[in-house]
């Protein structure tokens, strides 16, 4: 069983018991998050599709962590100008485990 589920403007496909990694929620670490966007629901070949999202359906999850990603740089260079820039950023995520899914 896996669903299609939209969680802070990102799709994300989720079955039970895996862990993802999400843009920053709010919350602290160990408290149980719901998602109620349900998109798609995939139960055993039975597919059921919202338009755009299942009335009734839920994903139940915990939050294990919040981390940061791996630091992305971002060069910036002008041809024979001597104009050179170093940026560097790194993104705030949060692990989440989905514990069930309700359909």
């Amino acid at each position: 069983m896996y669903a299609i589920v939209e969680i802070a403007g990102q799709q994300f496909k989720v079955e039970n018991n895996q862990e993802i990694f999400v843009h920053r929620l709010g919350g602290e670490e160990g408290a149980a998050v719901t998602f109620d966007r349900v998109l798609l629901v995939d139960n055993g070949g039975k597919v059921s599709v919202g338009a755009p999202s299942i009335s009734g359906a839920s994903v139940n999850g915990k939050i294990i962590s919040h981390v940061k990603g791996d630091k992305v740089l971002v060069f910036k260079k002008k041809r024979r100008k001597g104009y050179q820039k170093l940026n560097g950023h790194r993104q705030c995520f949060t692990k989440v485990k989905i514990e069930s899914i309700n359909a």
